[in-house]
């Protein structure tokens, strides 16, 4: 058989031949390092024969598909520990995530606490310097059924009987099968450190009506070293925690008699998020946008015909009946539909074309419980939205507007690092998806064109694209290096199709539109979120909600220090006065705490000269100087800020 590797060459093998073997062909190092390989794009077992004419890649560890196959085959070693340790215990499903892995179990009447976690890592090391092998089984759907049927695992019998025959798999490592489709490590051989990291409660299948499931979390190293990284971060993640911080500096909160998942934003937090909004709008206004309000319900029949309804309705909140008989509102999942509604208000013509109109429009989506995360994971969040609706001919230049856009926003909040992602629909699973695979293939070369004109190097995910199209998702790395996905950009052919959009073209017939979903922020909700991890609360000085704060010394100058504020307060400087009966060490401590950028010291002094004594957040003093003085210095360093940025 041929197999080409990544560089272009190809090199001939015998039919049957390992990723591994293969490894080993080029050098043993590199079969030493190697973790999983991906032929033809999809990630294998290093130990499965390859009997075809395929393209090869061989993951080390620092690949996503290495560390996914290492963090599942991880999953499986605690599955093995479980079952030693809690003899008749029940498995659920054991994924590897983002970072690390977890598995659902049933105990039964036994509770696994936080405080067993250290004795089952002990046994996962235990099985693990067995360097069992991990063996994969081809087997058919009635031999799954009696096999897991005869060991009483009802959840993996549910899971067999969904899955098609000829297409079941199982993986054995050591006393422990599992129900799995792999890919996996070779051998446990490689797993040198072990951190089980949590236990929590999960509703089997996401179904709230089902039981509750331990979910135990947990990540692995082929490396004591990187552990103990991985635990400094972790220490480093929760101090920047934006649940915390968010409480410190009193910028959103939660209220149970609101609702789980529903944000409620505090007058400093608004004032941030207000600020985020207002920079977006002046930047969209350069670009040509136009601002539009819709409701936050909708039509039932709205998101039957944009196709969002038979893809989401049973998961999201269900319809709003009205007293008219056989009328039903939906609260609004996206904005889409009701700008195509906008689009089609007036008649349209090939010279009115690009229309961008955006909006900051609130949605709802019905999140399970387990699933709420802070502001990372909600029930009601406002995306920054915009629909862009062009010819054919311009799709290219709007999508490379937007990118624009996006790498402006980036750099302005110091989102130094990130990284592109090219999302396609699956051409093996077609039925996930609506609209014509024409128009597919001209969405899906629009942007991969889009990227190699910016120069950039996008990856490609196959499977990831949104059910009406192909989708940029922009991934940051924030200051201690965690992955998030913010900003994306999604061309839509079919959405135009389904809403009946046209313009009359140059030739006098009517025309369908594409359309750009596009959000840099993607929900504001995420990205303060993710803002406020990335900068600790550090937030820049045009964005953050209180600029100056002003610590009279004693009683005797809170006066003063209100005259100061009142001074800055005109020249639009956001400043507050800390006058509490407090010695001026503790004030600037807990303003040192409040990340507040600057700290105006008053005492005698400074009131008899009409002065200040300025602090600067992380530098100290920086000397005394009229009030005047420092306002100039303040609003310049704003505007500095912001200018290069319009």
């Amino acid at each position: 058989m041929k197999v080409t590797f990544p560089d272009g060459s190809v090199r001939e093998f015998a039919s049957g031949t390992t990723g591994l073997q293969i490894a080993e062909s080029i050098s043993s190092r590199l079969a030493q390092e190697v973790l999983a390989c991906s032929i033809n794009n999809e990630v294998w077992d290093l130990t499965r024969p390859i009997n075809q004419d395929c393209t090869i890649k061989l993951h080390k560890w620092d690949d996503e598909e290495a560390k996914h196959a290492f963090w599942h085959s991880s999953a499986h070693l605690l599955a093995e520990a479980l079952q030693e340790m809690y003899p008749g215990i029940q498995f659920g499903i054991g994924p590897a995530i983002e970072s690390g892995f977890y598995y659902d179990v049933d105990p039964g009447e036994t509770v696994i606490k936080e405080g067993d976690l250290a004795a089952i890592e002990a046994k996962m090391l235990e099985l693990a310097a067995k360097k069992d092998s991990l063996i994969r089984r081809d087997i058919t759907k009635s031999e799954a059924l009696k096999y897991f049927g005869e060991r009483d695992e009802t959840y993996k019998c549910e899971l067999i009987n969904d899955l098609e025959d000829g297409t079941i798999t199982t993986y054995t490592l050591g006393s422990f099968t599992d129900l799995c489709r792999g890919p996996h490590i070779p051998s446990t051989e490689e797993i040198k450190a072990i951190k089980l990291t949590s236990v929590a409660g999960a509703y089997w299948r996401g179904d709230e009506k089902r039981k509750m499931l331990t979910r135990i979390y947990g990540i692995t190293f082929p490396k004591k070293k990187m552990l103990d990284e991985y635990l400094v971060l972790m220490e480093e993640a929760k101090k920047r925690d934006h649940r915390k911080i968010g409480r410190e500096l009193e910028l959103f909160a939660f209220s149970q008699a609101v609702g789980p998942g529903l944000p409620l934003w505090l007058p400093k937090g608004t004032a941030l998020r207000t600020r985020l909004e207002d920079f977006l709008k002046r930047i969209q206004k350069n670009f040509g946008y136009q601002q539009v309000m819709t409701p936050h319900i909708g039509q039932k029949e709205l998101w039957v015909t944009s196709g969002h309804y038979a893809k989401y309705g049973k998961d999201s909140f269900q319809p709003i009946h009205t007293p008219q008989e056989g009328e039903e509102f939906l609260l609004k999942p996206m904005n889409c539909p009701h700008h195509c509604e906008i689009y089609k208000v007036t008649p349209k013509s090939y010279k009115d074309l690009p229309v961008r109109l955006a909006e900051f429009g609130t949605v709802y989506r019905y999140e399970q419980s387990g699933e709420l995360h802070g502001l990372t994971r909600v029930r009601g969040f406002t995306q920054d939205d915009a629909h862009i609706f062009c010819r054919p001919d311009q799709l290219k230049e709007e999508f490379l507007k937007v990118m624009d856009i996006i790498s402006i926003i980036f750099k302005a909040l110091n989102f130094e690092n990130w990284e592109a992602q090219i999302s396609l629909r699956d051409p093996n699973n077609k039925e996930k998806y609506i609209g014509s695979d024409e128009n597919w293939e001209k969405s899906e070369s629009a942007i991969v064109e889009a990227c190699q004109e910016k120069g950039l190097n996008a990856k490609v995910e196959l499977g990831e694209a949104a059910f009406y199209g192909p989708k940029l998702d922009f991934m940051v790395k924030d200051a201690i290096g965690r992955r998030w996905q913010l900003g994306t950009i999604q061309v839509d052919y079919n959405l135009p199709e389904r809403f009946e959009l046209e313009y009359t073209g140059e030739d006098n017939q009517k025309h369908r539109p594409v359309m750009i979903h596009r959000a840099p922020f993607g929900s504001m909700e995420r990205f303060v979120a993710v803002l406020i991890e990335h900068t600790g609360g550090k937030f820049p000085l045009w964005l953050t909600p209180d600029q100056v704060v002003v610590l009279p010394i004693s009683e005797k100058f809170n006066e003063y220090a209100q005259e100061v504020a009142k001074t800055l307060d005109k020249q639009d400087i956001r400043c507050i006065v800390d006058d509490r009966n407090e010695k001026i060490g503790r004030k600037i401590r807990d303003n040192e705490l409040k990340r507040i950028p600057y700290m105006l010291i008053v005492g005698e002094k400074e009131f008899e000269n009409g002065e200040v004594a300025v602090r600067k957040q992380g530098e100290g003093d920086k000397g005394t100087m009229k009030v005047a003085n420092f306002s100039d210095i303040i609003t310049q360093e704003v505007e500095k800020m912001i200018n290069q940025f319009n």
